[in-house]
């Protein structure tokens, strides 16, 4: 057997069938070894596990009886940060279901099995909606890959439609914009960029790219880009809604609801009803900045209860128009 393939056989077993509460004595060891194929001596166990030491791995030696047990004890990732990276793609919007499993899979070798399984955690996040794009990994990474390299990108880009689908914006229109920022807020991925046909900064979903492609031409708007202010825009454009929750029903246009879809989720249910409009019941919370984002939609979107936030809301309107009549 080579020397150094039982190395990394050793190595492997510590690493997955030990902690520091759980070890292994010489003579599992060397059982669950032979179940590989590899046969391994006393004399090689303590010699394999001694060069392992040198080399930098923290094998605890502990004696229980007769015999001595063997253990990792650090590890690259401890299990709290483990369950915190666990709990970050859980609760990330943009990461479809499927790719999250693949991740925490993956996240879960990092530990032992025991300790895997404490890894099993389900995350509740208000409002959460997984996006559906599975290629947003590779977008994400094209995205960096043309902002390092200071080349402009061009795509298409998706909208919802009133039953909850995502069709080509703009009849499948070709945007040209020169990336110059990856933004994540609540949980979702952003991308700024200038664009170069309107000549301005403006942001975009990540999930709702299609097939965006590099091209050979160095990216525009860095004057624009570096008077930017990103934290302000940031505060600005996505700002949470805080406040008691309440379920809360929405009357809008059809062409509204993709708004609707991109804040809340495709998940959730809108209904068409015979006047012409979609209604939509929601669990928020609706604080004062709630109600300002529902009055910035404009007259196509109307809250029609609960009662009491429909009254608070003409209370706020009249409040407004009260105070403005005074500035007269």
């Amino acid at each position: 057997m080579n020397k150094k393939l039982r190395l990394f056989c050793l190595y492997d077993l510590l690493l997955k069938e030990t902690d520091t509460f759980h070890g292994l004595n010489r003579i599992e060891i060397a059982s669950k070894l032979e179940e590989k194929g590899i046969r391994a001596e006393r004399k090689t166990i303590y010699e394999d596990i001694k060069v392992l030491k040198e080399y930098g791995v923290d094998i605890i030696s502990q004696k229980e009886g007769k015999e001595t047990l063997y253990s990792i004890g650090k590890r690259d990732f401890e299990i709290p940060e483990l369950k915190l990276l666990v709990d970050a793609v859980q609760s990330s919007k943009f990461i479809t279901r499927k790719k999250s499993d693949a991740l925490i899979e993956k996240i879960e070798g990092l530990a032992s099995i025991y300790e895997a399984s404490e890894l099993q955690r389900q995350v509740y996040t208000s409002g959460r909606a997984k996006t559906e794009n599975e290629k947003i990994y590779y977008v994400v990474d094209m995205l960096h890959e043309a902002i390092n390299t200071n080349k402009s990108i061009v795509f298409k880009y998706l909208e919802w439609t009133a039953d909850g689908k995502k069709k080509m914006k703009h009849d499948g229109k070709t945007y040209h914009e020169s990336p110059w920022a990856l933004l994540w807020d609540d949980s979702n991925y952003y991308l700024v960029a200038y664009d170069e046909d309107e000549k301005k900064i403006k942001h975009y979903r990540v999930d709702k790219i299609k097939d965006p492609t590099i091209v050979d031409k160095e990216r525009e708007g860095k004057n624009q880009f570096d008077a930017f202010d990103i934290e302000h825009y940031t505060e600005r454009m996505f700002g949470m809604f805080w406040g008691e929750a309440e379920k809360v029903t929405f009357k809008m246009l059809p062409e509204k609801t993709g708004i609707f879809y991109d804040r809340f989720g495709s998940d959730m249910v809108i209904r068409k009803e015979n006047d012409g409009f979609c209604y939509t019941e929601i669990e928020v919370n609706a604080s004062d900045h709630f109600i300002g984002w529902v009055l910035a939609l404009g007259d196509d979107v109307t809250v029609t209860a609960p009662p009491v936030l429909v009254k608070r809301i003409k209370k706020l309107l009249s409040d407004r128009i009260v105070l403005y009549d005074n500035e007269e």
